[in-house]
């Protein structure tokens, strides 16, 4: 394969890929997850400022200590080499002043500090976040497997449900059948009466039994639906684990040119 061939080839990869995240994008969009992702952006930048701050006011604090201790270094000078005295109680009592305003200020920065800490141990961490995230999917996995069983067990004993009553009706319409039958059979009138009532219950069980079929006609719309929406599943899963396996061949292919170049 030649050079322009490879990066025409790489670059409908990026393309695919770049369609792969939109289509990524979209699914988050229909889904609601927006709220989510902001508020798991806005802590992760609120962590950033605060370790910014912290940062900022642990390398002042040592600033200050350090030219503390260079002033006190300078003072033992002066005093191993003989200073005047009345100057280097001027000096010390400066220094003294300037040492208990610095105190003042780093206690008063410890304090910021501390209060910072404090924020920083309520705003969660990166990995954190990226641990609740994936116990929210799997509580929701979860939940969603429970809710399903619910709904099957429901389906059940809805079915159970709906046999006992047609057992029940047909337990019953047998009795009266039998208990009407030796009456009805003596008369002509009786056997009339009880041809039309025998009609009448096929025509009725007739009409039960188109509406059962047309159910289950139904269920095997959705049975196949659902089947079809499967497949699709399954074979846009395999398209993306195509889809990555080649740009990590890509990426690898990237990096070995790279070194190859700065060798």
């Amino acid at each position: 394969m030649e050079f322009g061939d490879h990066l025409e080839a790489s670059e409908i990869k990026n393309f695919d890929i770049e369609t792969e995240l939109q289509c990524l994008r979209e699914r988050i969009n229909k889904e609601d997850a927006n709220d989510r992702v902001e508020k798991l952006k806005s802590a992760i930048e609120s962590l950033k400022a605060l370790e910014k701050k912290e940062s900022d006011l642990q390398s002042n604090c040592n600033a200050q200590r350090c030219k503390l201790e260079a002033e006190v270094i300078e003072l033992e000078k002066k005093l191993a080499a003989g200073y005047d005295g009345s100057s280097l109680s001027d000096d010390l009592s400066e220094s003294i002043e300037k040492l208990n305003l610095a105190k003042r200020e780093l206690a008063a920065r410890l304090r910021d500090i501390l209060c910072l800490k404090r924020k920083l141990g309520d705003v969660p961490s990166h990995p954190e976040l990226i641990q609740y995230e994936r116990r929210f999917s799997e509580l929701y996995t979860h939940i969603q497997e429970k809710h399903q069983k619910t709904q099957k067990y429901y389906a059940t004993y809805n079915a159970l449900m709906e046999i006992k009553e047609l057992m029940l009706k047909e337990t019953s319409l047998l009795n009266s059948i039998s208990s009407q039958f030796q009456d009805a059979i003596t008369s002509p009138a009786g056997r009339m009466k009880l041809i039309d009532s025998m009609e009448k219950i096929v025509k009725g069980s007739q009409q039960k039994l188109e509406k059962v079929q047309l159910g289950l006609r139904e269920e095997q719309k959705a049975c196949d639906a659902l089947k079809e929406r499967h497949a699709a599943a399954i074979a846009e899963q395999r398209r993306c684990h195509s889809l990555l396996k080649a740009f990590q061949e890509e990426c690898a292919e990237n990096e070995r040119l790279r070194i190859q170049r700065s060798v």
